[in-house]
């Protein structure tokens, strides 16, 4: 059981992590969409369209940037890529089906036993009904009992 905890401890860090890679992807792609100039990329292909200098960042800063945001990319691509490798190998497939077999067999005994509580509930609850119903039709025990 311990051992199953802390392998979900691992997949819940291995989401994390995933989550965090992909936040990153998407930061880097919001910044290079926003900050980055407009670039002649061929001599038929004039640029029609100009952004104002204060809406892309200089050469040399975007280069930086850039650097910056493949860095953050591949150090959390390398997390990920640890955890997958720390997480254990999947039990062959006829230690699964024993297992699903038994948590089958547990579920199926905990069922029984809460139609049992239920149906032991719903007697206590038709006793009760009965006794209260048997003590208010007979007003007249009270008055005399009072009296």
């Amino acid at each position: 059981m311990l051992q199953e905890l802390s392998h979900m401890d691992r997949i819940t860090q291995l989401q994390d992590e995933i989550q965090q890679l992909l936040t990153i992807m998407s930061s880097s792609i919001a910044y290079l969409t926003s900050r980055a100039n407009f670039v002649q990329v061929g001599h038929e292909i004039p640029i029609t369209k100009a952004r104002n200098p204060d809406k892309y960042d200089p050469p040399d800063v975007f280069e930086a940037n850039k650097k910056e945001l493949v860095t953050d990319l591949m150090v959390k691509a390398k997390q990920v890529e640890y955890l997958i490798q720390s997480l254990p190998e999947p039990d062959p497939e006829e230690k699964q089906i024993e297992r699903l077999q038994a948590l089958e067999e547990e579920m199926e005994h905990a069922n029984a036993q809460y139609v049992q509580a239920v149906n032991r509930a719903k007697s206590l609850h038709a006793q009760i009904c009965d006794v209260l119903r048997n003590m208010l039709d007979e007003p007249d025990i009270v008055k005399d009992e009072a009296g």
